[in-house]
């Protein structure tokens, strides 16, 4: 659900090239308020959404004896996905401004100095724990040679899009990378309840493709 959640909220944001470009924010927010404001309320719901996926990928490597990597990842991204509802609820907080007609520009300006730091951090942070998760995917071999490269390579291109601002990649490429990074997961959970722990000493088997 999270991964799709999040897809949706990107897909509904109203569309901005250049996200560091003030007068198309200002344009696509005064356009339609009410888009804007359910957009972001459900890009801050899929973060949300996005941790507690994560949680119980966590427990499902801890189940088939990862140990290591997921355990240091999780406070990573349960702060980046904090962080990262921040911002959409800060533009959110925007509609105020644009009910009482004020200079939308002036007012995004303004709010640069708290914003793009946050997401930035917010990002970064995101990322180490994304990076980290990956490490742990692929030593615990749940998935097959094949599935874990496009797991964590989906992974990856998540995590790295939430530093482009750019339209089309923060919105659409880390929304569908979600998809296919968390999807696969999702199946193998649900496919295999309890995860099959290695032998004390041995490596995991992979999985035939």
């Amino acid at each position: 659900i999270a991964p799709a959640v999040l897809l949706f909220a990107f897909v509904y944001h109203p569309y901005i090239a250049n996200l560091t470009d003030k007068a198309a924010v200002a344009a696509a927010l005064a356009s339609d308020t009410t888009r804007w404001g359910f957009s972001h309320l459900a890009v801050g719901l899929g973060s949300g959404l996005v941790v507690l996926a994560f949680l119980a990928i966590r427990s499902y490597l801890r189940e088939a004896g990862e140990e290591r990597w997921s355990v240091l990842a999780l406070p990573f991204i349960v702060m980046g996905s904090m962080l990262f509802a921040f911002p959409p609820a800060m533009e959110i907080a925007m509609l105020a401004a644009a009910e009482e007609g004020a200079d939308l520009q002036a007012v995004l300006t303004a709010l640069d100095s708290w914003f793009f730091p946050i997401l930035l951090t917010a990002a970064v942070t995101f990322a180490i724990g994304v990076f980290a998760f990956a490490k742990g995917i692929a030593d615990s071999r749940i998935l097959s040679r094949r599935l874990t490269w496009l797991v964590v390579g989906a992974l990856v291109v998540m995590a790295v899009a939430r530093l482009v601002p750019v339209g089309a990649v923060q919105f659409y490429v880390q929304g569908v990378a979600g998809i296919v990074a968390l999807w696969p997961l999702a199946y193998e959970m649900w496919k295999h309840p309890e995860a099959a722990r290695p032998p004390a000493g041995q490596p995991r088997p992979m999985p035939a493709a």
